[in-house]
């Protein structure tokens, strides 16, 4: 499979560039449907939110699915302080003490977009003695916003109140080296990986195997993502970041392939499948085993639907932080899932 790494790091920029934290990825749904509409590709919306998008195989008699979540980590407005800063509430996981001194946008109920910061509320090195050794925390952070207030009312008059979400600056980097350096590659680099997949699928005229539903979903932060399934898929290949770190294998060049997780082992025969097309095909790879890791894959098994499952994805550094990962990784995780989709 050749891949066009123009088209790659064009769905970078673009996927990367559209906020999409838990509980508000409508505009990113809004996008990948409308791009996989232009493909020519029949796609629906589950009522959680869910993009389904069908891809006809040359055998029917068997049906996949493939999933990437395009919902991220985030923060929403736990309530408005007397001195004009919003106290906040983590949506899904992200390491608070990296969040220090980020921009971030606040998204009010009726649409209107306003700009801060992420502080701690010791941010001062001239002022507060405890500036560098203050604990990060929801109680020790608030979020400055960039309009002149100076009370709570002043806030509410903007039309922030409780509720409202706030994102975070992703500072999204693609290096003359082939790193990409952003927040959220945990997803957004796998919905870029299936969105390429489709564009090859598109382009060639290929198609997998199997009838294969292409599944983007928009809760797997908070653990339920692709808990509910159509009752005819029957096999799930998930894709997410590979874990990088300790006694594991992966690095940021390698496809990884994932044969436990905290939720227990993936399926023995697409595990010993995904190993075998990757040294056939002489790709980066690592089998891994992530310690404190659930995919969506876990939660359609956890939700009670009668498939088989596995997970791959690119290897990512310093996961819900400052992520890193490469596109040799990338190129191989796309690489994988077409063969694998292919057999």
């Amino acid at each position: 499979m050749n891949i066009n790494e123009k088209q790659v790091k064009e769905y970078i920029t673009n996927i990367f560039g559209i906020d999409s934290p838990t509980g508000f990825t409508h505009k990113m749904i809004e996008y990948l449907q409308e791009e996989a509409k232009s493909m020519g590709y029949e796609t629906s919306i589950s009522p959680k939110g869910n993009l389904l998008i069908e891809v006809k195989g040359e055998d029917h008699s068997f049906k996949r699915a493939t999933s990437a979540h395009a919902d991220t980590l985030g923060l929403m407005v736990r309530s408005i302080k007397g001195n004009g800063a919003l106290a906040f509430t983590r949506i899904g996981g992200p390491i608070l003490p990296t969040l220090d001194s980020e921009y971030c946008r606040v998204y009010t109920r009726d649409g209107r977009v306003y700009t801060g910061t992420i502080l701690s509320t010791s941010p001062a090195a001239h002022v507060h003695k405890d500036a560098s050794t203050a604990p990060r925390n929801e109680d020790t952070m608030e979020v400055r916003i960039d309009e002149v207030v100076k009370s709570k009312e002043d806030v509410e008059k903007l039309g922030i109140s409780a509720g409202d979400f706030i994102c975070i600056d992703t500072k999204t980097t693609i290096c003359d080296s082939g790193y990409v350096k952003t927040r959220f590659i945990d997803d957004k680099m796998s919905v870029v990986i299936l969105f390429t997949l489709l564009r090859h699928y598109f382009e060639t005229g290929e198609k997998p195997k199997y009838d294969t539903t292409f599944i983007i979903t928009v809760f797997e932060e908070v653990g339920h993502g692709l808990a509910h399934l159509p009752s005819d898929i029957q096999e799930v290949i998930a894709v997410d970041m590979g874990c990088i770190g300790l006694d594991l294998n992966c690095t940021e060049h390698d496809v990884s392939i994932c044969a436990k997780d905290s939720s227990g082992p993936y399926d023995y025969h697409i595990v010993s499948k995904m190993i075998e097309l990757a040294k056939k095909l002489e790709l980066p790879y690592a089998v891994d085993i992530y310690p404190m890791y659930g995919s969506d894959c876990s939660a359609a098994l956890s939700g009670g639907n009668n498939i088989r499952g596995g997970l791959i994805g690119t290897g990512v550094y310093a996961s819900h932080g400052m992520e890193r990962t490469h596109l040799d990784g990338v190129k191989a995780s796309i690489k994988l899932l077409h063969a694998y989709l292919g057999q």
